[in-house]
């Protein structure tokens, strides 16, 4: 069976809120996390060091045990990387 395309096998937090994230297949985009800082449930993140510890793990981006986003919608919500914005 074919893993869905949307799964997270790697990201990079960036000093400008987004994410540069590999998801299956190693296709790479590029999440504006900016819109999520004014809901309560990622408020913390608005810290650039805690939003710098994003990293990948069960299939998604996480920063503890209590804030993450579902990768269907870091998929669906982002574009994609172009070769200059990968650096």
């Amino acid at each position: 069976m074919k893993q869905p395309e949307w799964i997270v096998e790697d990201v990079k937090a960036r000093e400008d809120y987004t994410l540069l994230i590999t998801f299956s297949g190693g296709v790479q985009r590029i999440y504006d996390a900016r819109p999520l800082l004014e809901k309560p449930l990622f408020a913390a993140l608005k810290s650039l060091p805690v939003f710098l510890r994003a990293r990948a793990a069960y299939g998604t981006v996480i920063w503890n045990d209590e804030v993450d986003i579902a990768p269907e919608h870091l998929y669906e919500c982002s574009s994609p990387a172009m070769f200059d914005q990968i650096a």
